[in-house]
């Protein structure tokens, strides 16, 4: 540091000459010139009236200026003055050009003028900066605003700061760098923030904070670094992007003015008051790196790290945004120490030349260390005697305290988390610390300081520098000294050698091979590494890689592979093929397989040296000797193998058999092999064909898409080929050809691989065919349809596919889901409908005696909830829809057979307050008013929501106003001709609308089958006119009007008739039971027959009202009106109860 002595006055400027030899201060009313070489006052200047505080240097170095405070700007013979106090003033560094700055102007003037131009200015100028082409000048405002004005003085860009007048521009400098794209203005401000702009005015970057006033802001001569001093009384370094990277000096007032010695990192730097106020302190930038084998790592522009592939030459930078203090690196690790914290870096894979890192760990914590070191698990940090070892965390685990400061560290390696360390300390003791273990060993002590050291490869010898520049190479077991040179200031071992290791010094570079002399080459740097044949050296701030110089074999074959580039080596060692260890030294499997294998044979009694040779030959590349030696010693196969193998197909067939067919094809197969590695798919598919290789030319034809010429080998290939054929299917199925196919399939006769076609491929008609034709794939085929349709949301459909499949079991969840699903939903027209299906699949069912009980149980229960269902559905849409579409009787009618039919415990869904609202409602209108009072009396006692509450009361008021006779509503039962029987008589009824039908269940004698009642019943013999009486019978309980024969009509009576009366006085119901005779008299057309399949016995039912017609369902038996059923299937285009299509013609 040289320290300017001066007198008390405050250093108010500085300004050094621009080729860096004088130092001007303006010291008071003194300017003072300094020698920059040793600090002698060259020459004061006196004379002024009063303060000089502001001085500036044109670029050439010929013009001095300086501005005292009576407004002058003194040079030469030319006063120009102001009318305000000059602030500021620069050189225009290319036209020399003067700009000059006041409270309320500007003025620019020039050495080929007299005059100066003024510009006025909107706020006092504090500070001025020229670019570096001259062609622009920036002007800082008190009021925070920067003026880029051009030369004329015309201004082009204006940038407001925020905060205004309260952030006054105190200071600002362009970067004198003219390998930046673009011109870069630093600007310091009073609102205490550093900031960045463009020449257009465009921010760079954030505002950066500097927690004090900025007095004075100015860049190193290759614009790279910034000083920047004010009211924190000292100077700081930063980067160029506003990274603090430390301070340059500290003083005990402002600093007023600072400046870097042109072309130099000398720093000179002024305080406001008293004695030495100038300082000129050297900046020292040492070299921050860490190298391991070929990856080396290094600090570059103080923030960010390099890491270089010394082999490749590849380069990676890291950007870390804070100064870089310690570097070091280790196989895939990389520690980067900054000043509150470590990150570790990690390779992205174990690819040797790999250069992608990301963070592994952040320690986040500050540490003082001499040196970093980074081992797999570890951080290894040296503090003058002290070791301590770190976990990634940045938990210490263990720690070592040396006798002697510690002067040099290196990892040796090892397994992870148990590295060994290499330590010299300088006291002259060596040591070596293992990560995972407490206590450090020994190796030996010399009397001197060590400087730097390395072990070989072995762990058996060891080479130090020490404090006299002195390399001594020492015997680790026995401690014996072996050999020393001397000018030396680092050493490395190779790493593939043993016995050799370099050495630099005295700006040569040294090579020792074992106990030969030592091989001297000028060389300019330090030796950090030494890799095979590559040496590494860092001089200054780079490294770089030596390739050490071929040398002629001799006596030292060993030295000769370590000096030779890849291709040389090769050569050499064929000199000496019988020894593998060179081959294992440079890692040439080839030939230490070739070595193995000639030795191997030998073993065996092979003597045919012409054979080795040969085998020789093709290692080498000399192909056509190997052929001419291999067909020589009888082995022309050797040859043709050879040759096929290299693709060499057209010197392969000169060494074909005579007419070989296995030769042949071999040869073919290979060449279309070769055709195939090398991207012609359609010549490698000929060639398999010729061989007879067909899988690999379908394959081939699959994996391109070729459908045309898969299915022309298909049609070639004979149907006992399965292999290749199958393999064809799969490849059309694949490829969206189901129709190509099926005709392979068929072509194979694989039916099953055909109906497995078809399913996947949806091709259903034809599956469908093929079930027909071979009812063995029924299940292949029914069941996946089933699934497909259930998929498809076709559930019904879905359902008879299960049934037809025989997956009853599947069947019937389906129909129960679909059930419960629509009474949850109250859709009961279809719960009827899934009630009646479910109720025919248990009949289907039942044909198994072993369920035969249990499935007619629940084909009746079924049926049952199929009726009531149906019914509802009409009461729960009078209920719910705003209108009905029903009569009134028919209303009525269904909800008096609802509420007779319900069971004990009311299926889930039906509401018995709808059911009877509907009945009371009905009742009340038809006139039926007893029944109405009952209904309404019923409702009492049941939960009545909300809705249907006010309706239900008025109902129960209105009715208590109603006579208590009901109309003529009862229906008929024709099984007695009366509507109130005394004995229980079921009747007929029909779903659509429910009302009794005129007909009469009968049932056959025993002995009497369904096939014979039908013959009888189709013979319709005719029967004479009847002459009866009328008979009027009375008793308790009922009058009954009777027919009564006469003698001359006894044969004309209706034979079924007669069985339709009761005995008297009895009470319980006697079904009809007909005999043959009967059977024999009925007309078909009056006969109705509901034809169940087993084990249901079919049911007869005799019309009373021929006249009136009723049809029924051949699906489902349900019975209708004639007139009835039509207007339905109109409306519907089905059966309104099992759905069945008017043009089905089966059940």
């Amino acid at each position: 540091m040289i320290e300017w002595a001066v007198m008390v006055w405050s250093i108010n400027d500085i300004a050094f000459k621009p080729d860096g030899t004088q130092l001007i201060l303006a010291a008071g009313s003194r300017l003072l010139v300094y020698d920059t070489s040793d600090g002698t006052l060259l020459q004061p200047l006196k004379g002024h009236k009063d303060t000089v505080y502001c001085v500036a240097y044109a670029k050439d170095g010929k013009r001095l200026l300086w501005v005292s405070i009576l407004y002058n700007i003194i040079y030469s013979c030319l006063l120009p003055r102001h009318n305000d106090a000059i602030q500021c003033v620069s050189y225009n560094p290319i036209t020399h050009q003067l700009a000059s700055c006041s409270s309320s102007d500007f003025g620019l003037w020039s050495p080929e003028q007299k005059s100066v131009s003024k510009h006025k200015s909107s706020s006092k100028i504090i500070c001025c900066s020229w670019t570096n082409d001259g062609q622009y000048l920036a002007l800082g405002m008190f009021n925070g605003i920067i003026s880029i004005r051009n030369k004329n003085g015309e201004e082009k860009v204006k940038i407001e700061r925020p905060g205004g007048s309260l952030s006054p521009i105190w200071s600002i400098c362009w970067n004198p760098s003219r390998e930046e794209r673009n011109d870069i203005l630093a600007v310091a401000d009073w609102g205490q923030k550093v900031s960045f702009y463009q020449l257009s005015g465009k921010q760079i970057g954030k505002d950066r904070a500097l927690n004090f006033d900025p007095c004075c802001i100015s860049y190193f001569t290759k614009g790279e670094y910034i000083l920047l001093g004010g009211s924190d009384k000292q100077v700081s370094l930063f980067t160029k992007d506003g990274v603090r990277l430390g301070t340059v000096g500290e003083q005990n007032s402002w600093v007023w003015t600072c400046q870097a010695k042109p072309d130099s990192n000398y720093v000179t730097f002024s305080r406001e008051l008293g004695i030495d106020s100038s300082l000129t302190p050297q900046l020292i930038f040492s070299t921050v790196h860490g190298l391991y084998k070929d990856r080396y790592a290094y600090r570059d522009s103080m923030t960010d790290v390099i890491v270089q592939h010394l082999i490749t030459e590849q380069k990676v930078r890291i950007k870390c945004k804070e100064l870089v203090k310690k570097i070091a690196i280790y196989r895939n690790r990389l520690a980067i120490q900054l000043p509150e914290k470590i990150l570790i870096y990690e390779l992205y894979s174990e690819d040797l030349s790999d250069m992608h890192y990301r963070v592994k760990e952040k320690i986040i914590k500050k540490f003082e260390c001499n040196l970093l070191v980074v081992c797999a698990n570890h951080i290894i940090l040296c503090q003058e005697k002290r070791l301590q070892c770190l976990s990634f965390s940045g938990v210490k685990e263990r720690e070592w305290q040396m006798e002697s400061l510690i002067r040099y560290i290196k990892v040796i390696g090892g397994p992870p988390g148990r590295e060994g360390l290499l330590v010299g300390l300088k006291n002259g003791q060596i040591l070596k610390i293992f990560v995972d273990n407490l206590f450090a060993i020994v190796l030996l002590k010399q009397a001197t300081a060590v400087r730097c050291l390395d072990m070989s490869a072995s762990r058996k010898k060891l080479a130090v520098v020490d404090e006299n520049d002195t390399c001594l190479v020492y015997d680790i077991d026995t401690k014996e000294l072996l050999f020393q040179e001397p000018n030396a200031n680092s050493v490395a071992w190779n790493t593939q050698c043993e016995d050799m290791l370099c050495f630099s010094g005295g700006g040569y570079l040294n090579i020792k091979a074992s106990t030969f002399p030592v091989h001297r080459q000028k060389l300019q740097g330090f030796v950090v590494g030494y890799n095979g044949s590559k040496i590494f050296c860092l001089h200054v701030f780079s490294i770089s890689a030596v390739e050490v110089p071929q040398v002629t074999g001799g006596a030292c074959p060993l030295l000769a592979l370590a000096r030779l580039t890849r291709p040389g080596k090769r050569q050499l060692i064929l000199f000496f093929i019988s020894s593998p260890q060179a081959f294992i030294r440079v890692q040439d499997l080839r030939y230490l397989e070739l070595i193995s294998s000639i030795e191997e044979r030998k073993k065996r009694g092979e003597t045919n040296n012409d054979l080795f040779l040969a085998d020789v030959f093709s290692y080498q590349g000399k192909f056509h000797e190997a052929a001419k030696l291999y067909k020589r010693s009888g082995h022309e196969n050797l040859a043709l193998e050879m040759y096929t193998d290299l693709c060499m197909f057209e010197y392969a067939k000169d060494f074909l058999g005579s007419g070989d067919p296995k030769e042949t094809k071999m040869l073919i197969t290979k060449q279309a092999d070769w055709a195939r590695n090398i991207k012609e798919p359609k010549a490698a598919v000929e060639m398999y064909i010729s061989a007879g290789e067909h899988v690999k030319a379908i394959e081939i034809c699959g994996d391109h898409g070729w459908v045309d010429m898969l299915i022309d080998i298909a049609r070639k290939l004979d149907k006992a080929e399965r292999e290749p054929l199958l393999l064809c299917a799969t490849y059309l199925k694949k490829l969206d050809s189901p129709g190509y196919a099926a005709e392979t399939y068929l072509k194979m006769g694989d039916l099953k691989s055909l109906v497995q076609l078809h399913v996947e491929t949806q091709r259903w008609d034809e599956a469908f065919a093929l079930g027909e034709k071979h009812p063995e794939f029924k299940d292949d085929i029914y069941v996946p349809y089933a699934q497909w349709l259930a998929e498809n949301d076709r559930f019904e459909e879905a359902q008879k596919a299960f049934h037809k499949a025989g997956r009853q079991r599947e069947a019937v969840q389906v129909l129960e889901q679909l059930t419960n699903n629509a009474v949850a939903e109250s859709r009961f027209n279809d719960a009827a409908y899934y009630y009646w299906m479910l109720s025919m699949q248990c009949l289907d069912i039942a044909q198994d005696p072993a369920q035969k009980d249990t499935m007619l149980g629940k084909f009746y229960h079924f049926q049952r909830l199929a009726e009531l269902y149906h019914g509802y559905h009409a009461i729960h849409r009078h209920t719910e829809d705003p209108f009905s579409v029903h009569r009134p009787e028919t209303l009525f009618n269904i909800s008096r057979f609802l509420l007779h039919s319900l069971p004990k415990d009311t299926p889930s869904g039906i509401s018995k307050v709808k059911i009877l609202f509907t009945l009371a409602k009905q009742s009340k209108a038809l006139g039926a008013y007893r029944l109405a009072r009952h209904a309404y009396d019923k409702l009492r006692g049941l939960y009545i929501p909300a809705r249907f509450q006010k309706s239900i009361e008025l109902g129960t008021l209105t009715i208590r106003a109603k006579p208590f006779h009901d109309s003529e509503l009862s229906a008929l039962v024709y099984r007695l001709s009366t509507t109130n029987p005394l004995p229980p008589a079921p009747s007929a009824l029909s779903p659509c609308p429910p009302d009794v039908l005129h007909l009469v269940e009968f049932y056959l004698e025993e002995g009497i089958t369904d096939e014979e009642a039908i013959s009888l019943i189709d013979l319709e013999v005719l029967r004479p006119k009847r002459d009866d009486r009328q008979l009027e019978i009375a008793n308790n309980s009922s009058q009954i009007l009777r027919l009564v024969e006469t003698k001359d009509s006894i044969g004309d009576e209706d034979p079924f008739t007669a069985k339709l009366s009761f005995e008297q006085g009895g009470s319980e119901f006697v079904p009809v039971v007909v005999s043959r005779l009967v059977l024999r008299s009925m007309s078909r057309r009056d006969v109705l027959i509901k034809r169940w399949p087993p084990p249901l016995r079919w049911q007869y039912f005799r019309s009373l009202l021929p006249d009136a017609s009723i049809t029924m369902c051949p699906s489902c038996f349900q019975m209708f009106h004639s007139e009835d059923y039509e207007l339905l299937v109109l409306q519907h285009g089905c059966c309104p109860y099992c759905r069945r299509c008017k043009d089905d013609p089966g059940p």
